[in-house]
C-alpha cells in the first residue's frame, strides 16, 4: 500500500452508477488500475486523478486524499 494515501474512488463511482470497467474506460485505463486504485495499492498520476474527477464530477481531493 501507499503510505499516507487514501481513496474514495468507489463511493463516488458507485454513487455514480459505474462499474470499474466503465469507469476504467471512460478514463483510458485497464479495469485493474482502477481495482488497484480503489484498495489504495496504487497512487495515481496527475493527470488520471484529473480525468477520475471530471467523470465522477467530485473533487480530486475528495477522492484522493494524502496524509
Amino acid at each position: 500500500m501507499v503510505e499516507d494515501f487514501m481513496c474514495n474512488l468507489k463511493v463516488y463511482r458507485v454513487a455514480q452508477g459505474l462499474t470499474q470497467e466503465q469507469l476504467a474506460e471512460k478514463v483510458g485505463v485497464r479495469r485493474e488500475t482502477i481495482m488497484r486504485l480503489e484498495k489504495a495499492q496504487y497512487n495515481p498520476s496527475l493527470k488520471l486523478a484529473i480525468d477520475i474527477s471530471r467523470v465522477l464530477n467530485a473533487p480530486i481531493e475528495d477522492i484522493f486524499i494524502f496524509k
